[in-house]
């Protein structure tokens, strides 16, 4: 019988995956993790390092807090007393202290905006009569150090209106489109106006000084028609911006050029105020001691007020002298006789006072009648008639002022001007020539000399 031979390849065996100990360990480490973590999202606590350390009731977080401020620590303070509020069922109240604890300590680390925003979160959470007005006058000082002038007096109206219902500032002043202008934002508008104006001296400036400069150029603010005529100058200036943009000029060519110009002199001048600011201190002592070796620069010279009576022929002007001296009223006479329209019906009185040795306003240039007007007592009218290019004047003298020292106070303003404009220009000169050092600039100052100039 015959035998037939098998050519087909036996079937591999399949080896099964016998699993190590270390495989099933790693496996049991991940389900355990990925459990734990879903445990904590579930839970909705946070693991991150700002949280109180467990096991901390809400007492002793508050006596925790308690000492930070006492180390004058107020910023990690005030984050203790942000994770009190999250411990336990606090009352409304409860959670109104603890937020004003949180702005007193805010206000203390020099956080001003912040601390305001906890004194409103606390008389929201809860009206309390014991911190309503230590709230008030936190807010006040709050703002006060931020400089913020117009947020105060509207905040102040605010919480001494007794009609709550309409708030302060609110009053739409003007509209671009679908945008409102209140008159609170006009005022900020303005503030920012004049914060960017007092920028350059801002660093030679205190806290105090700096804010009691934007108080008096806050004040020029506070007539309508300049409070209007600002708006307006805004409003152009806003919307040809806004034009500017949609038009894509900032792409132009001419455009990006002025724009880095005007980028490279705004931070060169900011790092410039910042070095002055860490170099010049101007104390007390130094105004009172430039001031007295200056005194002379401060002196107001000898002012008088007139009145006159402008006349073409001197003959008349003489009569009209004897009038007057007679008894008859001065102002009527201007008001009958004098040429001057511009001040014949206000009886001749000229606003602008007169100091010895200057030009007469409205009279004009005239030595020998000045001198007569500083001559004469007051109230006097001069004896005779003084000729001038307009024609022969009276004149009358109303009241006079002798030359006089200004006192310190007056003047200290000025005497601060003039004190920091010179330290300016020693330190900033010290720091150019660091920096040009520092950089290694040279300057080659032949070059720039004509040829044949510097042969002769």
């Amino acid at each position: 019988m015959e035998e037939k031979l098998d050519f087909s390849l036996p079937e591999k065996k399949q080896k099964k995956p016998v699993p190590t100990r270390v495989s099933i360990v790693l496996l049991l480490i991940l389900a355990v993790l990925a459990l734990a973590n879903l445990v904590l999202q579930l839970s909705g606590k946070d693991t991150g390092p700002d949280v109180t350390a467990p096991g901390l009731s809400a007492e002793q977080t508050k006596q925790l807090a308690t000492k930070l401020a006492q180390r004058n620590l107020y910023h990690r303070a005030a984050k203790v007393w942000q994770d009190y509020l999250s411990i336990g069922q606090l009352t409304q109240p409860e959670r109104a202290r603890a937020m004003f604890q949180i702005g007193t300590l805010l206000e203390k680390a020099g956080a001003y905006a912040e601390a305001v925003e906890y004194y409103y979160r606390s008389e929201t959470v809860a009206k309390l009569d014991e911190l309503a007005p230590q709230i008030n006058t936190h807010i006040k000082d709050c703002f006060e150090r931020l400089g913020k002038f117009s947020a105060l007096r509207y905040e102040l109206m605010d919480r001494t209106s007794f009609n709550h219902s309409a708030q302060a500032g609110g009053k739409i002043v003007a509209e671009i489109g679908a945008e409102k202008i209140t008159e609170a934002d006009l005022d900020a508008i303005i503030e920012n106006g004049i914060d960017n104006q007092l920028s350059p001296m801002a660093a030679f400036m205190t806290a105090e000084q700096f804010g009691e400069q934007k108080k008096k150029m806050l004040e020029q603010y506070r007539n309508p028609q300049t409070r209007q005529q600002y708006l307006y100058t805004w409003l152009a200036q806003e919307i040809l911006y806004r034009q500017a943009l949609e038009e894509r000029l900032t792409e132009d060519s001419e455009v990006r050029k002025l724009l880095d110009e005007l980028t490279r002199g705004v931070l060169s001048q900011h790092l410039m105020n910042h070095q002055l600011a860490d170099k010049i201190h101007v104390t007390e002592t130094d105004l009172q001691t430039y001031y007295t070796a200056n005194k002379d620069q401060y002196v107001e010279p000898a002012r008088a007020k007139i009145s006159h009576i402008l006349l073409d022929d001197e003959q008349q002007a003489s009569n009209l002298i004897g009038r007057i001296k007679g008894g008859e009223d001065f102002g009527e006479m201007a008001k009958q006789f004098s040429k001057d329209e511009s001040t014949k019906e206000n009886g001749g009185k000229i606003d602008v006072d007169v100091t010895r040795g200057s030009y007469i306003q409205v009279i004009g240039e005239s030595e020998e009648l000045n001198e007569k007007i500083f001559a004469a007592d007051a109230p006097a009218v001069l004896d005779t008639p003084v000729k001038t290019e307009k024609g022969w004047e009276i004149v009358k003298v109303e009241t006079k002022q002798a030359k006089r020292q200004k006192s310190f106070d007056e003047v200290r303003q000025q005497v601060m001007l003039m004190l920091t404009s010179q330290k300016r220009q020693d330190v900033q000169q010290e720091y150019i020539k660091q920096m040009m050092d520092k950089y290694n600039v040279i300057i080659h100052t032949s070059a720039l000399t004509d040829t044949n100039q510097s042969e002769k």
